[in-house]
């Protein structure tokens, strides 16, 4: 069945924004996507995504030579327009909804009566009824005769993306979405653009609902990781094995606690919950404990592998990992990258292992004391080895390599 729109237009082709795009894109349906870097806009019109995630280089590359994505550096007309810009929290934790202003109004210079407008970045509730406002007095012809922002000429809806990096070709098709309209004509207009692609179901529902959809999602999930980083603080005061005592109470046959780690990172779930937490202080107090129990596990990890120095009566760490989660190159709110940045601060000697990254991400940058080597020569040079991450590499490495030193094992990989 051919799709009711021609032209796709996605706003931001970023981590979520590119997939997205090259996804439609191989549907044949036409995407012109947009973005500010023209580095982004040169390499994906050379057939090259940005960025490394399984399956989308090839998928990148097809889509282009097909003429099926294009990329641009300013709004495109366009059916549909779905926008995946960032949405940063300042220092104060309050989000920041610039980008997706920006990106609306950008649009706006494009738009026609029939447009289909999807919002996909995270947002605090009641954001996707504000841009509708914005378009209304950017483009007051595109206004309905009642003169309210909800009578627009175009649908606006919400649908909150849902994937994982490492997984992102796969889970952008097969997760279940879900759609939220100002209005409900609005959702199934959303529906009928997500169906071109989408395996999993797709539910409808009011903007404000399905962004309140995404914020409890990485709430919950923070929330459990919490309980379990917290476990690990206890464990380790006890001088017990976390990964062995969660792994004996999940016996039970209603406990399935996670397992912990070095805190927690990425742009979803160690900054999702902030958008609930700074909205209606009084109503996320369980929210705001798991925030400071996730914001304080890095001094806790850093406090065992002071202490493991301390017992050896030396400088020199190894620390493996960087990114913020396993077999990714995603840098963005890592744990361990504020690890290693707490333990040049302090003057140690740390080497990192990071095997997916080239050069040391600016917050290291500068430190003469931190330099990032070959995981061998690494272990060699130093009598602590922290694991951070549990990349394959450092999950199959020979352990005859590690003997002498004294190990730190934050993911559990080494139990």
């Amino acid at each position: 069945m051919p799709s009711p729109f021609e032209a796709v237009s996605v706003i931001g082709l970023g981590y979520i924004g590119l997939p997205t795009a090259a996804t439609i894109a191989s549907r044949g349906i036409q995407v012109l996507g947009v973005d500010t870097s023209q580095k982004a806009v040169t390499a994906i019109n050379a057939a090259h995504a940005h960025f490394s995630e399984p399956d989308l280089d090839g998928l990148v590359h097809s889509t282009v030579r097909s003429g099926r994505l294009k990329a641009f550096t300013e709004p495109q007309p366009a059916d549909a327009f779905i926008v995946a810009v960032p949405t940063p929290i300042q220092p104060d934790k309050q989000p920041d909804i610039t980008y997706v202003e920006q990106a609306m109004r950008s649009i706006c210079r494009v738009l026609k009566a029939g447009d289909l407008v999807i919002l996909e970045s995270t947002s605090p509730v009641g954001t996707t009824q504000r841009m509708a406002e914005v378009i209304g007095k950017e483009r007051p012809d595109l206004v309905s005769a009642n003169g309210k922002a909800h009578g627009l000429k175009i649908s606006m809806a919400y649908c909150p993306e849902r994937i994982l990096p490492g997984r992102m070709v796969y889970e952008l098709v097969q997760n279940d979405r879900i759609v939220g309209g100002i209005t409900p004509e609005c959702a199934s207009r959303a529906k009928e653009l997500y169906s071109t692609f989408v395996r999993g179901q797709i539910f409808e529902t009011s903007a404000a609902a399905a962004e309140l959809v995404k914020l409890i999602e990485n709430a919950y999930r923070d929330v459990n990781i919490a309980f379990a980083n917290e476990v690990a603080n206890v464990c380790d005061h006890l001088g017990l094995d976390a990964w062995q005592t969660i792994a004996l109470a999940n016996r039970h046959p209603r406990v399935k606690i996670l397992n912990p780690g070095p805190g927690v990172g990425g742009h979803c779930i160690a900054v999702d919950p902030w958008f609930l937490i700074t909205q209606y202080p009084e109503l996320t107090q369980v929210m705001r404990a798991a925030r400071n129990v996730n914001d304080g596990r890095p001094h806790s990890v850093v406090d065992r592998i002071e202490t493991a120095l301390s017992e050896t009566g030396s400088k020199k760490v190894c620390c493996l990992g960087l990114s913020y989660k396993a077999d990714v190159d995603d840098l963005r709110e890592s744990p361990a990258v504020e690890i290693v940045e707490m333990l040049g601060h302090k003057g140690y000697d740390v080497t990192v292992v990071e095997p997916h990254v080239t050069e040391l991400p600016n917050a290291l940058v500068g430190h003469s004391n931190i330099k990032l080597q070959q995981l061998e020569d690494a272990v060699t040079e130093s009598d602590v080895v922290a694991l951070l991450v549990a990349h394959m590499p450092f999950k199959n490495v020979d352990r005859s390599k590690l003997q002498g030193k004294h190990l730190v094992d934050c993911v559990g990989s080494w139990n």
